[in-house]
């Protein structure tokens, strides 16, 4: 009998209704699955920015004529095309062109500092680069031994609607070139157009592309457990995720669909969700620069959405807006939230609001990214991560010794195995044996909990434990209590260094308008709901607790902000 408690995938009782328990194998590249909506979808809107509307058979186009201006400029099959950009159309075609050649995508943050970003250039070796062009200084001032031979600038401005004047209020990148630096390198003189990579008849189809095993692309971690590393996904691994949220919600209807592009395309999240997801099944792709209220509210009168991935402030921010009757969300019947825990008070709010559902997923970067999710139907459950997707196994295991098997209910670290799981980091691949066993098991160096109905919860990240006393401390824990004080909207809880060995337990506070810290008084609520060994012995009040752009705490800077003080 096997030791494996999982074998016998306890969460496929909990399905949503027509949701198949396997996927078929990948057969399409990306690019072929894109041709394929393109024959299927020709005259139906594929991207909308700012009310500008570009049909699936023009961004074919697009698609072909920027391949063959690439593929004049020398990109080959294996090379690594490096995209710096925020959310625009020009970032979907660069995209799909670049993957077209047989080339590997390397999505950036355009918001990156220059230290950021060479790192990550250092690492993959890009040649060919497609930069905003607020981002372009910083690229081009790189040393000569890391020149990137060609930087094709954007102006996303060229893709608002003609005579259209709009303020993107985008933020500027935190770390530009100097003129010094500028003279440095030949490109820096001679910036190439994203008008001008255009401007050539579209790409034969006697130029091969790439087989469904090649690499597509390398998207960095967001550097949580030490330096950012390049997790390779290839056709195969994003055609299957694409193809699993596609099974999960049988509910959408292909060519009919309107997904609006809140979260950052450079994200794992929003990459999968927007780039691939929703272009595989003919959606129309409504993009935002950045998420604006705003501008939601304006986009909604006009392409009102049917389906939203986002984040947890997201979502309380626009129910809220809802509930006042300052927006009709009334059309999206499918959201599916992910990054960071979702409160059960913003699903029964958002839900209230809309009239349609709101789930929590789970995945990660190695996993293209979506793992897990919560169905789409009367079977979820608010509070837990849901259960695995399609064709995906799970297993909760000892974090010190992988082989052997948690029983059901209890804690320990979350293995994931699927179609989906990354091939491993670029050029590391001593990171690559620590994150993928034997088997095919990806380690999520998360600790969580199945239920004997399959529902995961997670607990903790591994690394983010404090160790207090010889005792583990869950910062998640300790948050959500914080979060109960009245004077408490958001906190960060962090491990600081003792000198005798060991942490002790530490909170950034964001308080609520009118508030003053009383530390004490905290610390006695904490007291009456927590052991005494997980109160925080620091607390430290800040004005904002530093987010990565899809708003999730990063508690590592939070550490540092308290160790500042």
């Amino acid at each position: 009998m096997s030791s494996n408690p999982y074998e016998s995938r306890p969460w496929l009782s909990s399905y949503a209704e027509g949701v198949q328990a396997e996927i078929d194998e990948p057969s399409q590249t990306l690019p072929q699955m894109m041709s394929a909506s393109i024959k299927a979808f020709g005259p139906r809107p594929a991207l909308e920015f700012f009310g500008a509307v570009t049909s699936y058979r023009d961004l074919g186009e697009q698609i072909d004529r920027a391949a063959e201006g690439m593929r004049r400029l020398g990109v080959r099959k294996g090379d690594r095309v490096a995209l710096v950009l925020p959310n625009c159309p020009q970032h979907v075609v660069a995209f799909y062109a670049a993957l077209r050649l047989g080339a590997i995508v390397v999505e950036h943050n355009p918001l990156y500092t220059a230290r950021e970003l060479r790192h990550q250039f250092e690492n993959h070796g890009a040649q060919f680069a497609v930069v905003w062009d607020k981002t372009y200084d910083t690229i081009a001032a790189f040393p000569r031994d890391l020149a990137v031979e060609h930087i094709v600038s954007v102006d996303i401005t060229t893709a608002l609607p003609f005579g259209k004047r709009v303020a993107l209020r985008l933020p500027v990148p935190k770390a530009r070139a100097s003129r010094a630096q500028l003279t440095s390198t030949p490109q820096a003189r001679h910036p190439l157009t994203w008008k001008a990579l255009l401007d050539h008849r579209r790409i034969s189809r006697r130029v091969a592309g790439p087989t469904i095993d090649d690499v597509a692309l390398l998207q960095y971690t967001s550097g949580t457990t030490g330096q950012p590393k390049g997790a390779i996904l290839t056709h195969s691994n994003l055609r299957a995720n694409a193809m699993q949220g596609r099974a999960w919600v049988p509910g959408l209807v292909d060519g009919k669909e309107t997904f609006y592009g809140v979260l950052p395309l450079f994200h794992a999240y929003g990459m999968t969700l927007c780039l691939t997801f929703a272009m595989s099944m003919g959606a129309k792709l409504v993009l935002f620069p950045k998420f604006d209220l705003d501008l939601v509210k304006a986009a909604v009168r006009t392409s009102p959405p049917t389906f939203l991935p986002a984040v947890p402030p997201i979502y309380d921010q626009l129910a809220r807006s809802a509930l006042r009757g300052s927006i009709d969300l009334s059309t999206i019947r499918f959201a599916i939230s992910g990054a960071m825990s979702l409160p059960i008070a913003t699903v029964e709010r958002w839900e209230e609001a809309t009239g349609g559902l709101l789930v929590e997923g789970y995945g990660m970067t190695e996993s293209s990214p979506v793992a897990l999710g919560n169905p789409m139907g009367p079977t979820r459950r608010p509070g837990t991560v849901g259960v695995p997707f399609p064709s995906t196994e799970i297993r909760v295991v000892d974090p010190d010794n992988p082989t052997i098997d948690r029983p059901l209910g209890e804690s320990g670290e979350l293995l994931i195995r699927g179609p989906q799981v990354f091939q491993g980091y670029w050029g590391r691949p001593a990171d690559t044996a620590e994150a993928l066993l034997p088997g095919g098991w990806l380690r999520s160096g998360d600790v969580a909990t199945v239920s004997e109905d399959g529902f995961v919860t997670i607990v903790d990240r591994l690394k983010e434990l404090i160790i207090t006393g010889g005792f583990n401390v869950s910062p998640s824990e300790v948050e959500s209590t914080l979060s109960e004080h009245p004077d408490v909207m958001a906190s960060a809880v962090v491990g600081l260094p003792r000198k005798q060995g060991g942490e002790d337990v530490a909170a950034a506070v964001v308080l609520r308008e009118g508030a003053s810290l009383d530390g004490e008084s905290i610390r006695d609520f904490c007291r009456a709901r927590l052991a005494a060994y997980k109160v925080p012995k620091r607390i430290l009040a800040v004005d904002e607790l530093p987010r990565s752009l899809i708003g999730k705490v990063l508690r590592r800077e939070a550490r540092d902000q308290i160790l500042g003080r």
